[in-house]
């Protein structure tokens, strides 16, 4: 793996990465360690592969805390953000990177509740331990960001909505964080090979993934795409609070 924030620079920082166990909060996770940071990893239900990796970043001289909290449960939450100011005192970078709504057997409102709603639970939540110079980023993706203007595979549409509105909410807080001297970025990017969603739209539209990488060019896999997301934690916010990886030409400003 590449190495996108610089060595040391996050040495006494504290990170914690959402849905951390697999797949780009994962390696979001393996960035912000090999950057200094002490990390905590949440998950839902993967402990065992939250604890493998856990001791996987301790090998790189950092603290590393593993938590289950469901962020649909506020309670949850809370206990999670609990024992991150017990461990750590306070936390600096809060990655919102969990979402889904793909899932089959949950309820008929359960993107927007996981999307929206647990995304804006697990920030407010959040902002009693964000000391200024803190910094909130929101994992989303083109087809979500872009919804209000460029249609999207119908299978995902739902989520990407949901997304979107989760993306509106966390929006809606920038002038209440930046008065408490906290940044927010946004990272949105296309597609990323390699993915649970990726899978699973590809499963309900085979040829999708393909068909997308044609006339994207390139499509971002798992780790390419989490570096752009720890980069976000680190380096300078962009005037619009957002940051947009890979192609957007074939989606409407």
């Amino acid at each position: 793996m590449s190495q996108p924030v610089p060595a040391a620079s996050l040495t006494g920082k504290t990170a914690l990465v959402t849905g951390s166990s697999r797949g780009i909060g994962a390696d979001t996770a393996r960035y912000l360690a090999q950057g200094g940071a002490n990390v905590v990893i949440n998950f839902r239900n993967k402990a065992p592969r939250a604890e493998k990796l856990a001791a996987e970043l301790r090998e790189l001289g950092v603290d590393v805390l593993t938590v289950g909290a469901d962020l649909t449960d506020p309670a949850s939450v809370a206990e999670m953000l609990a024992a991150v100011k017990e461990r750590f005192g306070s936390l600096d970078i809060l990655v919102l990177n969990a979402s889904g709504g793909m899932e089959g057997g949950m309820a008929e409102d359960y993107a927007l509740t996981l999307n929206r709603d647990a995304q804006v639970g697990a920030l407010e939540a959040a902002l009693p331990i964000i000391p200024e110079g803190g910094r909130v980023v929101f994992v989303t993706s083109h087809q979500a960001h872009f919804i209000h203007t460029t249609p999207t595979m119908p299978e995902y549409e739902p989520v990407a909505r949901s997304k979107r509105a989760g993306e509106d909410a966390l929006r809606e807080r920038i002038p209440a964080l930046t008065e408490k001297g906290i940044e927010f970025v946004v990272v949105s990017g296309d597609m990323i090979e390699g993915t649970i969603t990726a899978t699973l739209l590809e499963r309900a539209n085979p040829g999708a993934i393909a068909e997308r990488r044609e006339s994207a060019g390139k499509l971002y896999n798992v780790s390419e795409f989490a570096a752009e997301v720890a980069r976000a934690a680190v380096e300078p916010i962009p005037a619009d609070n957002t940051r947009l990886i890979g192609d957007t030409s074939s989606f409407g400003a």
